[in-house]
C-alpha cells in the first residue's frame, strides 16, 4: 500500500520512464536511428522473432503512439494525479497485452523486456493508496 506522497512519485516516475522509452518514436528520423539500433541488438544477441522494416504507414502509426505517449508522460510529471495513475495501470495491462499478442505471432524477443516493465509498473499503480487519517486532512 502506498501513501499518497509515494503513489504521486510512482505516477512520475512511470511517466519519466515512458518519456525516456518513447522518445525516438515521435518522428521518422529518430525512429529510424531507434530500429536500426533495436534490430542491430537483436541480431547481436540472436533472439528468435522478427523487427522488420517498417513501410511508410507503419512509421506514421509509430510515430502517431510516440508523440501521444510522450505528451501523457509529459501531463503525468508536470501534475501526478492519483487518478491519472489508474489510467495509466490500465493502459499498461492493455499494453502489455498486445505485446504478448505480437510475441506471440513471431515479434522480435526484445519486446519482452518491455513487457516485464509494463506489467511491474501497471501493478505498482493498481496497488492500493493509504487513506489519509482524520487528524492528517484536518
Amino acid at each position: 500500500m502506498w501513501t499518497s506522497t509515494q503513489y504521486r512519485q510512482v505516477v512520475r516516475g512511470s511517466a519519466w520512464y515512458d518519456l525516456i522509452v518513447t522518445a525516438a518514436f515521435v518522428t521518422p528520423w529518430s525512429f529510424a536511428v531507434l530500429h536500426g539500433l533495436l534490430t542491430a541488438l537483436s541480431q547481436a544477441l540472436n533472439l528468435p522473432g522478427e523487427l522488420p522494416p517498417f513501410e511508410p504507414a507503419h512509421l506514421l502509426i509509430a510515430n502517431l503512439f510516440g508523440s501521444v505517449v510522450c505528451m501523457w508522460a509529459v501531463l503525468r510529471i508536470r501534475d501526478p494525479q492519483p487518478v491519472y495513475g489508474r489510467y495509466d495501470a490500465v493502459t499498461r495491462f492493455l499494453f502489455a497485452g498486445w505485446m504478448t499478442y505480437a510475441v506471440a505471432h513471431g515479434a522480435s524477443s526484445l519486446v519482452v523486456g518491455f513487457l516485464v516493465l509494463e506489467v511491474a509498473w501497471g501493478i505498482a499503480q493498481a496497488l492500493p493508496v493509504r487513506p489519509l487519517s482524520r487528524a492528517v486532512a484536518a
